[in-house]
């Protein structure tokens, strides 16, 4: 008999974990390896060529959480708790933001923002990339404690 409630859990943390790992990764290895690595006029044309297959899995592994977040507060009737419990606020609070993201700005108006950039300021969108990363991985991260610490009764707000 399968257990509904841990088959969701599993693929939740599963999504979280490439996601973040994801993040992580573009944040603290891609985008340092292409400054050292190419000239400032090929960075951000590189960047784009690897961020944009990371791009499509964050963009799964960020529906996973959705649907595995749902399947767990639909298996335990817990969507009356999304309403009174802080650190499920707070995780799809940080959640929202890569949805919006992802979805809208990235594909309609933030690739051509920074291409465009980086015709006239190479060095400078690469740094302004670094910066959005750094902050994007920061709520990334906050809110992955946050969701381990409440989901494990660590505090109540």
């Amino acid at each position: 008999m399968w257990n509904d409630y841990a088959i969701a859990r599993a693929l939740h943390v599963l999504a979280i974990v490439m996601w973040v790992g994801g993040v992580g990764f573009v944040t603290t290895v891609l985008i340092p390896a292409i400054g050292r690595r190419f000239p400032p006029s090929q960075q951000y044309a590189m960047f784009e060529d690897v961020e944009h297959r990371f791009g499509a899995q964050a963009r799964l592994w960020v529906l996973l959480a959705l649907a595995s977040g749902a399947w767990m507060l639909h298996a335990s009737a817990g969507w009356a708790r999304l309403l009174d419990t802080g650190w499920l606020q707070l995780m799809l609070a940080a959640w929202l933001p890569f949805l919006l993201m992802l979805f809208v700005l990235e594909p309609f108006f933030i690739h051509r923002w920074l291409k465009r950039r980086a015709q006239h300021d190479p060095a400078g969108t690469m740094r302004l990339l670094q910066r959005l990363h750094v902050g994007l991985l920061a709520l990334t991260l906050s809110a992955l404690l946050a969701g381990v610490v409440g989901a494990h009764g660590g505090w109540r707000f």
